[in-house]
Parts: structure tokens; C-alpha cells; sequence
């Protein structure tokens, strides 16, 4: 395998979007690094594949982050607004993890954060209703995350 190579390790699941849309959560390898995938897909009858949302996490930002979420409540109406955290990905570059209304709706919000120039267009917005499905998912990639690995990639 070549060391530049995108490799799908494990997918973890998905949580179904209106509009045919869903968000997956993967394991994959990049140039020799685990990392969390975090992604939107359009699945209709013409094209079904991977859209420009989503986001990158490390592995260590995922085992922080997972209790965070979980301790969210269920109901989207006890949830307040506001940031659960900020998490270095690799020297200036952040994922910042936060609850707030985009569009008039209410969400979780994982957006990349760059020292030099503030947030970029990496990321991705998960309506609250979704979050009991959204927990689970980022549980069940915690737990993957702590099997050990089958190969060496």
C-alpha cells in the first residue's frame, strides 16, 4: 500500500438525514495516521457518494469528546447553547465542538479552527434531534478505537 493512500479501516455507521442524506462515521488511514471520519452523503437515484461536509478527527480528540456528547441530554429542549470544547488537531489547527442554530434550526456543530485565519470550511452540522443516534455512533467509534488494531497499515 502506498504510504499517500486513502484506506477505510472500519466503517462505523450511519444516521439517516432527511432528503436522502445521511452522516457516516468511518475509521480510515492516511499517509500512516489513523483518524475519525465524520461525513454527509447524498444517496438519490442518479448519485449516491460523499459531499464537501464534514470533518477529520484524531483519535484522542474522539476519546475526549465522546463522554462530552454523551453527557448531553436526550431532550433537545434541556440542551443549552454553547461550546463543549476545543481540541488540537496538529499545530494551529483545532476542532471546535459546539451547540447552537444555524439556519433557524438547533444542532451540534464540528468545525475546523485555524489559528491564522479563524474557522474554515471543514466541518459539519448535525440537527439536535438526531443526537441520541449521534451518541451512540460516537460510542460505538470510541470502543472500536480501543480494539486493537487487526493489521499494521
Amino acid at each position: 500500500m502506498s504510504e499517500s493512500s486513502f484506506t477505510l479501516l472500519r466503517d462505523i455507521g450511519a444516521c439517516a438525514l432527511e432528503n436522502g442524506e445521511e452522516i457516516r462515521f468511518s475509521i480510515d488511514a492516511y499517509r500512516g495516521y489513523r483518524y475519525v471520519s465524520v461525513r454527509r452523503y447524498v444517496l438519490t437515484d442518479t448519485f449516491s457518494g460523499a459531499t464537501r461536509d464534514g470533518i477529520t478527527m484524531t483519535p484522542e480528540i474522539v476519546r475526549v469528546l465522546e463522554p462530552l456528547v454523551a453527557a448531553l441530554p436526550d431532550i433537545p429542549s434541556a440542551i443549552s447553547d454553547g461550546q463543549l470544547g476545543k481540541f488540537a488537531k496538529r499545530p494551529g489547527i483545532c476542532v471546535v465542538v459546539s451547540v447552537g442554530t444555524f439556519k433557524g434550526r438547533r444542532g451540534l456543530d464540528l468545525r475546523q479552527w485555524q489559528e491564522d485565519c479563524g474557522f474554515t470550511k471543514k466541518g459539519i452540522w448535525i440537527p439536535i434531534e438526531k443526537l441520541p443516534e449521534i451518541k451512540q455512533l460516537f460510542l460505538k467509534t470510541k470502543e472500536a478505537l480501543d480494539e486493537k488494531p487487526e493489521d499494521d497499515f
